[in-house]
């Protein structure tokens, strides 16, 4: 199970993800980004809620990646061990803005 709780302030949008992005949730993760990037300048993943993210999720997180490198940044924040561990393995640490 997936819980997207998005915030938008001005030209930042934070999206702070709670519980699983698999191949049964990346979907509507994705779907929730496309409605969302519209104007925004900084995209902020907040994952310190997200328990695991599997190759499905990592992919949404890269074409997010792709979009904002057109009109902004993006950024990964409060990413705790087991997410981490997955990003490291996976050689997204070097793709993303991870704090």
């Amino acid at each position: 199970m997936l819980n997207i709780v998005k915030t938008k302030e001005n030209n930042t949008l934070t999206v702070a993800l709670e519980g699983r992005v698999d191949t049964m949730t990346a979907p509507q993760l994705e779907q929730e980004l496309k409605d969302s990037l519209d104007g925004v300048k900084e995209l902020i993943f907040d994952l310190k809620d997200l328990d695991y993210i599997s190759s499905a999720g990592l992919r949404v997180l890269l074409s997010s990646q792709k979009v904002m490198n057109q009109q902004g940044e993006m950024k990964l924040c409060h990413v705790n061990e087991t997410v981490m561990e997955i990003l490291e393995v996976t050689g997204f640490t070097d793709i993303l803005t991870i704090e």
